[in-house]
């Protein structure tokens, strides 16, 4: 197999047939759907938050690190449980986050921004591929499927033209969701970066959406889609290079995008069920400690600590300890002493995200 070096954006020909129009205009209702239903949240944090975390294990997975949502929020929690695997997670959270601050303040994405989102990422600063050797393998038999642009200064050029079609919007006329699919292909096709190739393009994806206004907070994430899909993922991917699969794989993402929007609509109407449920809860079981900054400290994040309660609601230790135990007793959360500290499970908030 010969070197593969992508086309340079914008493409010369008309992609857009009725069968994408049709699935742009789902995909498209899907997603002003889920943009509305967040931006009525009382507190978008507490989604945001929880959704990331959620993102940052299925991108870590599709890479085969492998972790449990226990060992992550631990992790979150304290250094202590933090073990290789959830680093990672950890360092997807991060340069999502980073990326959403780049966004929201430079109202742009480019090829430093980009280099910047992959070093924290991988924690480290190698940036580009220097160095030729680099292919794309089937992992289950080996065989190669394709070997990226190995000259460095194609990647730099694949990479300031992909920058560019990113940020100038008038270079073509397709419409924004086309034009993200064809980023993603561009960007794994070229892969750039010596390591966190896919997760560094997973999170261009929801940035482009938020760059674009199609959504305002980075709370649609395609990875438990590909997950799904893996097979038909990697597949689709490569025939665009080399079986002219351009029409089939923008319907696969066009169709993810549905799909997830879809999903995450859920997924919010059931944190607010449950939030509701929590608080007539507290209020029939427990209403001197109930408050509203409490009722959103408990959904924050599935666990919870005494020092985090003391920080969040600006209370004492003696307090912070109180509400803990008084939340025990009505069955909300659980209490469980790992090594010197006690930390509290939000049961109900943990297996909503378990069963994700």
């Amino acid at each position: 197999m010969t070197e593969f070096i992508p086309q340079k954006l914008p493409i010369k020909k008309d992609i857009e047939t009725k069968e994408i129009l049709k699935a742009t205009t789902s995909a498209h209702k899907a997603l002003a759907e889920l943009k509305g239903m967040a931006n009525f949240l009382p507190n978008q944090k507490i989604v945001i938050n929880t959704l990331v975390l959620q993102e940052a294990k299925d991108s870590s997975e599709i890479e085969n690190i492998i972790t449990t949502h226990d060992e992550i929020y631990r992790s979150v929690l304290s250094d202590d449980f933090m073990n290789s695997n959830t680093k990672e997670v950890q360092n997807y959270k991060d340069a999502l986050y980073l990326g959403f601050e780049i966004i929201k303040t430079k109202k742009v994405l480019s090829v430093n921004h980009i280099k910047e989102i992959q070093a924290t990422l991988e924690q480290n600063d190698a940036g580009f591929r220097k160095q030729s050797g680099t292919v794309l393998k089937n992992p289950r038999t080996g065989e190669i499927k394709l070997i990226p642009p190995q000259n460095p200064q194609d990647i730099i050029d694949l990479m300031a033209n992909l920058s560019e079609y990113i940020n100038d919007a008038s270079l073509d006329d397709f419409d924004s969701l086309v034009k993200m699919a064809i980023i993603h292909y561009q960007f794994e096709a070229t892969h750039p970066f010596y390591d966190g190739n896919g997760r560094t393009g997973r999170i261009i994806n929801i940035l482009y959406l938020v760059l674009e206004g199609l959504l305002d907070a980075p709370i649609l994430y395609l990875s438990r889609y590909i997950i799904k899909n893996k097979a038909d993922y990697y597949r689709l991917l490569n025939d665009v290079s080399f079986n002219d699969g351009l029409h089939d794989w923008i319907l696969f993402m066009l169709k993810g995008i549905e799909e997830i929007s879809k999903e995450t609509i859920q997924t919010i109407k059931n944190i607010e069920a449950l939030m509701e449920k929590t608080k007539n809860t507290i209020l029939e079981n427990k209403p001197k400690i109930y408050s509203k900054d409490l009722l959103e400290a408990l959904f924050y994040h599935p666990y919870t600590k005494r020092a985090f309660i003391e920080e969040q609601l600006n209370v004492s230790r003696p307090t912070a300890t109180n509400y803990l135990k008084e939340l025990e007793n009505i069955g909300i959360l659980s209490g469980q002493k790992i090594g010197k500290d006690i930390f509290y499970v939000h049961t109900e908030l943990f297996d909503l995200f378990k069963d994700m």
